[in-house]
């Protein structure tokens, strides 16, 4: 299997900088009676500011993957999404971060599908699970269930989403729980490829496929990061896990074409942004087994948790 993908803009590999872990919160408006990490070691690796964020924008969007299904014209599915009453069984931090990552993604599903009901009930998980891990302050909420109840913009969704993120990954790397900030990572990368998998096995969309073998690239960022804070027995064993995914997505081979610099007008300003072509070489029983492997991974971390 061979897929071309026009158009694309080349995904940089983020390179990762340890700074010495932060002993207090610097700012003066934050809690110092934050909750502690599940395990916390004491020289705590930090990843350089933006990074994370850097790598968040290369992962498909929750929202925007959930945009590419109902394009697809794939009837709404609720069984695909983790049951609300599955929350209450993410009671660590690290499970309260990893089903962060999860329900959000299940929550831009839920918007593309104009599901209003369930929207606002998945809005209420992720602000438990949120207040949970203390970083509830850096939602929106309100915005988010006016924009859910009036079916308002995709790029709104996409901005209040992104600006949510990096308040809260800053937010943990000054009071020193960088670790759940990646942990959060994960759980949106696994949830939306879990989603895109299970869509490409029922419709056999070509782009739904391209979507799940694009993601070699990601993976290549964010074990990496995973495996800075494997001292954590829990992060430890979700590394191992996305490991096992990352071995079978070293056999997917991608390739670029350089292309040329195309002008574009927004607003009255003229910009030159650089096309480039990606190839992606994967056999469709390659391709089986890397679905395979995302569903065994993401229905581990529900079981577990029930």
């Amino acid at each position: 299997m061979r897929f071309r993908m026009r158009g694309m803009l080349l995904i940089a590999l983020v390179g990762v900088v340890l700074l010495p872990g932060c002993s207090r919160c610097s700012n003066s408006g934050v809690d110092a009676n934050f909750d502690i990490p599940d395990s916390l070691g004491t020289k705590a690796p930090v990843v350089r500011e933006g990074v994370l964020g850097e790598m968040v924008e290369n992962i498909s969007s929750p929202v925007e993957t959930a945009a590419l299904i109902k394009r697809l014209k794939v009837p709404f599915d609720k069984d695909l999404l983790v049951p609300t009453n599955a929350a209450s069984n993410f009671n660590t931090n690290f499970q309260k971060a990893l089903g962060l990552g999860l329900y959000g993604t299940d929550l831009g599903y839920l918007n593309m599908y104009e599901k209003t009901s369930e929207v606002l009930s998945y809005i209420s998980v992720v602000k438990d699970l949120a207040d949970g891990i203390q970083v509830g302050q850096f939602f929106d909420f309100s915005s988010l269930k006016r924009l859910a109840t009036n079916n308002e913009s995709l790029d709104s969704l996409i901005v209040i989403s992104q600006q949510s993120y990096n308040g809260i990954d800053k937010y943990l790397r000054e009071t020193n729980r960088s670790s759940l900030s990646i942990v959060i990572v994960a759980g949106v990368w696994v949830e939306g490829m879990y989603l895109a998998t299970r869509v490409a096995q029922q419709t056999k969309s070509e782009q739904m496929v391209e979507t799940v073998a694009d993601q070699k690239v990601v993976l290549g960022t964010l074990l990496p990061l995973l495996r800075m804070y494997e001292h954590d027995s829990n992060i430890k064993e979700l590394a191992d896990k996305i490991e096992s995914l990352k071995k079978l997505y070293d056999r997917v081979k991608i390739t670029y074409e350089k292309g040329e610099p195309e002008m574009q007008e927004k607003d009255g300003k003229i910009t030159f942004v650089q096309k480039d072509k990606q190839f992606i070489e994967a056999s469709p029983e390659l391709m089986g087994e890397i679905m395979a492997g995302i569903i065994s991974v993401r229905n581990g971390m529900i079981a577990k948790n029930e």
